[in-house]
């Protein structure tokens, strides 16, 4: 390998051999010489000129044997500087052996002699290495001028090598010390780069203004959890975060690939440990129906199923292109997986009892829904023909096919909810447990397990707000935010859906399970720090405004109704929820009276007949308030005057 500054070609791999083989005889002829003179012994010039061409020898024979000129000097580690003692031991060792071959005595004067040469040689030979490295990175940083100061943030191999890899590279960054939270190691250094303990938010200030820091490097993105204080201080001061994961490649080497950080990142919170034998034992061999298979959540649910390896995975969705595009990742991804895709509605009763005849799952995760808040206020009828008639379609057909487990994808907006949407997600729960109920006491037969899991917000769903903010932000502004004060709660969609398949099989049946969704997160907040990532100014590049609450939108979001209070589970994420007790034949009217006034396709008496169903059903910011000051009907009334309109 040739080592070079820029494209000028200064040092081959031949003339590092020579250089190494050459400090070896100096070595030997120095250690003999110092020997000889200290000790007031003779110079034998026959024996000198042997030991010189022996030397020269095996210096030039080891080092050529044990590689010590092919690494590139600058990216020196440890293991190549144990080839300089593997060669350097085999001189000693040949040494050693005609010593005993042509002298008479060898005693502790020649092991000595010996043992000093190789000490020497070694030494000269790093210290070589040494000078080459340091002028080198002089003369890159005399030449290139470095743009940014950077600070990389821990002391883990990773960060080590990261550091390494930039201070030998004509990047334009400069590596200004390590940012540590173990105040142990805060007094130590690191290739002579200092260690900044960070304890408090002057800690913070005091390191990156001393030091002139403009960004600061994150060997990977768990690194950012917990730092809350930092990276806040960083997007305040305009200070830029990135993060540089290393890439091991094929050749036992390594490259780091930095990427500015985003705000998945910053949201993201440590990996969620779950039961993987429970789940294997689970899945593994097993027929799984995932309806709602296209969308962000039944897509990922079905990613992490095929890890699993099913005996058969069936993908059922309405949408087309969104299905295909599933099937072929999952096809390439996983070729060993038996996969069925089919084009459904799980309104069409027909289709689905068709399929699952046919197919015979034993479980089934329902993540098929409409979910966009403002959308459905505006399309209640839809709203309930899929999140509360769809569900149904698939609970009856999962009893009367004998599945095993029917797992429902619900939402925190089901929870007092003050939007339709919520509301038709909280009816098809209420719907799916009365059904759990009748099973258990006896009043249907059937063997199937009905599991609700409920959770907030996930990042990068369709119709997420952050791929909104990033549009704007693209488009140059304004970010829109409906109020100052909203609030929401966000999960990765991996961490969702991990979550998911352990509550399948912590449930005994009739269960609704709630996720530990983390702190909450202003929304406006969200947006400021999307902006700062974005390496612009709040108000100045991009702007902020604020619309208003959309129909149906609450300023925070709740997971538990006031009845219902939790237990804890074998996952710390994960608790289950006392439900409340609903009579499944008196449900099953209301619903049926329900879709059949969403079949006349009337907005109002449909909401207001999800109202009476769900005393809680509350509007916000919608024009449905109106029909919450009303006087509360019966079921007859309510199912007279939609056939009288």
């Amino acid at each position: 390998m040739k080592l070079k500054i820029g494209q000028i070609e200064f040092l081959s791999s031949h003339l590092i051999w020579v250089v190494d083989s050459c400090l070896s005889v100096i070595s030997t002829l120095f250690i003999y010489l110092l020997f000889s003179y200290t000790l007031g012994i003779n110079i034998d010039g026959t024996l000198m000129r042997n030991m010189v061409i022996l030397s020269i020898v095996t210096s030039f024979l080891y080092t050529r044997i044990c590689k010590t000129h092919q690494g590139i000097i600058r990216h020196t580690t440890v293991a190549e500087l144990t080839r300089l003692v593997y060669a350097m031991f085999l001189k000693a060792v040949t040494f050693l052996i005609l010593a005993h071959v042509t002298l008479e005595y060898v005693g502790r004067f020649i092991y000595t002699l010996i043992f000093a040469d190789f000490i020497c040689s070694i030494f000269l030979q790093m210290f070589m290495r040494a000078l080459i490295v340091n002028f080198y990175i002089h003369v890159i940083h005399f030449t290139s001028k470095p743009k940014y100061n950077i600070f990389i943030y821990g002391t883990s191999r990773a960060a080590v090598g990261l550091a390494n890899y930039l201070r030998g590279d004509d990047s334009q960054y400069k590596v200004k010390g390590f940012l540590t939270r173990n105040r142990s190691e805060s007094s130590l250094r690191i290739m002579g780069y200092p260690i900044l303990y960070l304890n408090t938010t002057e800690d913070i200030e005091k390191a990156l203004k001393h030091h002139k820091v403009d960004t600061i490097l994150f060997a990977n993105a768990d690194d950012l959890h917990g730092n809350e204080s930092l990276t806040a201080y960083s997007l305040e001061h305009d200070i830029a975060l990135r993060i540089a994961p290393m890439v091991e490649a094929g050749d036992n080497s390594a490259s780091f690939q930095l990427r500015n950080v985003q705000i998945e990142d910053l949201l993201g919170r440590d990996e969620i440990i779950v039961n993987m034998n429970k789940l294997k034992e689970g899945l593994t061999n097993r027929i799984i129906m995932v309806t709602g298979a296209a969308g962000s959540i039944g897509s990922e649910i079905c990613r992490q199923l095929c890890s699993f390896k099913p005996q058969l995975l069936i993908l059922f969705d309405f949408s087309e292109t969104a299905t295909y595009e599933i099937n072929m990742e999952l096809r390439k991804n996983f070729p060993d997986v038996n996969i069925q895709t089919i084009i459904g509605d799980v309104r069409d009763q027909v289709r689905v009892e068709s399929q699952i005849s046919r197919y015979r799952p034993h479980m089934i995760f329902h993540a098929a829904a409409y979910k966009h808040v403002p959308l459905m206020e505006e399309h209640p009828c839809e709203a309930v023909h899929t999140n509360i008639g769809g569900t149904r379609i698939v609970a009856e057909a999962a009893i009367r096919y004998n599945v095993e487990k029917f797992v429902m994808i619900s939402t925190d907006k089901a929870v007092r909810p003050s939007n339709v949407m919520g509301a038709t997600k909280r009816l098809a729960e209420m719907y799916v447990q009365s059904l759990g109920t009748a099973i258990k006491e006896g009043t249907i037969q059937g063997n199937t397990s009905f599991i609700t899991t409920r959770f907030g917000n996930v990042l990068g769903s369709n119709g997420s707000v952050i791929p909104l903010f990033r549009k704007q932000i693209e488009a140059g502004g304004p970010i829109t935010v409906t109020h100052p004060d909203i609030i929401r709660y966000f999960m990765t969609i991996p961490e969702a859906c991990r979550l998911v398949l352990e509550a399948a099989f912590l449930g005994e049946g009739n269960d609704i399970f709630i996720f530990d969704m983390g702190k909450p997160v202003r929304i406006v907040d969200l947006a400021k720090k999307m902006i700062s990532l974005s390496g612009l100014r709040q108000g100045i590049d991009i702007k902020i405004k604020y619309t208003g609450l959309r129909p149906g939108e609450k300023l925070y979001e709740e997971l538990l109704y006031q009845k219902e209070n939790t237990l804890p589970t074998d996952n710390p994420k994960i608790f289950r929820a006392q439900t409340i007790r609903y009579e499944h034949q008196q449900i099953r009217e209301h619903i049926n009276r329900l879709l059949n006034t969403a079949y006349t396709y009337n907005k109002l008496e449909t909401v207001r007949f999800m109202k009476y169903i769900d005393p809680e059903f509350k509007s916000q910011s919608s024009i449905y308030e109106s029909l919450d000051a009303e006087e509360k009907k019966t079921p007859n009334q309510l199912e007279n005057m939609s056939v009288n309109k």
